[in-house]
């Protein structure tokens, strides 16, 4: 892996990735040792076992993408008894040990969550405090919606769209009082409808990001290694170069009116459609629905920004990418 990251003129930028990987601390500590050079290292673990990793490693992190779905309830039902607990133990722990950067709360958005009270718990702990707060929708990563969800749709037009708009209400009150909440799918789309500017895929999935296996081969994404459409090549005979947008995301979402905001959303869901064409449809219906949303408070953020209330540099982010998907 030296060798094929020797090749690459960019800025690198590391994630440790899984399944979970501090499961394999040791083998996480010696990358970091054999890499001194890379600028940004992040992690994306469900926090079990962070308090294992050395604090002089722990310190090297730009970001840490905490696993954490909301509210206690909501998080154990989803990933256990405990697991809440745990994992903002971890979380104070990582800052009692030096580690200052990014502590981004990474949710899974299933059936039992209220979008707008999961996001809102999180944003108002103070011990910890995440600086951010992302989440991805529970959906079309296998090929039969009803194997966790009883009612999507349902789901989707009484609960999480309605969330939506009151976050961004509540988003835009806090602007008003001239603080922005790190709500990551948010941010960086309120910075494209603030400059009219459009954003290819935002996570960099087969763009400039890409994934590396534990066998060496490269897939676009972490998360779709068994797919043969995903594999664009391997370390031992690809260069950052040759891979370097190798993929790109395919019909419907170029003709979309929102493709410049929204960019695609997904490049796994983009290639597969596991749920299917009018499911797929449903789900990019809630990436409208929230930049529709985004879009009505456009000129009030405008007004904000001008007035001085907030800074326009607010809405830079991320500065690298650290494994937000960015689009939930």
């Amino acid at each position: 892996m030296r060798s094929f990251l020797q090749h690459d003129d960019s800025e690198i930028t590391i994630q440790f990735y899984g399944g979970e990987p501090l499961i394999r601390i040791p083998l996480l500590e010696k990358i970091m040792d054999e890499l001194p050079g890379i600028k940004h290292w992040s992690i994306q673990t469900n926090m079990i076992n962070l308090h294992k990793l050395k604090p002089k490693y722990l310190r090297r992190l730009s970001s840490i993408l905490a696993s954490v779905d909301g509210r206690e309830s909501i998080t154990d039902a989803n990933r256990g008894e405990g697991v809440y607990s745990k994992v903002l133990e971890n979380c104070k722990l990582a800052r009692k040990n030096g580690f200052t950067g990014d502590l981004v709360a990474r949710m899974a958005v299933s059936e039992v969550a209220d979008i707008y009270e999961e996001v809102t718990h999180l944003a108002n702990l103070r011990s910890p405090g995440f600086n951010h707060i992302h989440w991805q929708l529970d959906s079309q990563w296998d090929d039969d919606p009803k194997a966790r969800w009883k009612d999507f749709n349902y789901w989707v037009n009484n609960s999480y769209n309605p969330g939506i708009t009151q976050l961004v209400q509540w988003w835009l009150e806090n602007m008003q009082e001239g603080k922005i909440i790190g709500l990551v799918p948010f941010i960086p789309v309120m910075k494209s409808i603030l400059d009219d500017s459009p954003s290819p895929l935002r996570c960099g999935a087969g763009l400039d990001s890409f994934a590396i296996n534990p066998n060496g081969s490269i897939s676009v994404c972490p998360i779709s290694p068994e797919f043969a459409f995903s594999i664009v090549g391997d370390i031992q005979t690809s260069t950052p170069k040759s891979i370097r947008n190798s993929m790109k995301v395919t019909e419907p979402c170029p003709s979309c009116n929102i493709f410049g905001l929204c960019g695609g959303r997904c490049l796994f869901i983009n290639q597969t459609k596991l749920w299917g064409a009018e499911a797929f449809k449903k789900v990019c219906g809630t990436v409208e629905y929230m930049v529709s949303e985004l879009k009505a408070i456009k000129i009030e953020v405008q007004s904000l920004v001008e007035k001085g209330i907030i800074a326009k540099t607010e809405f830079d982010y991320p500065r690298f990418n650290n494994g937000c998907e960015i689009i939930p």
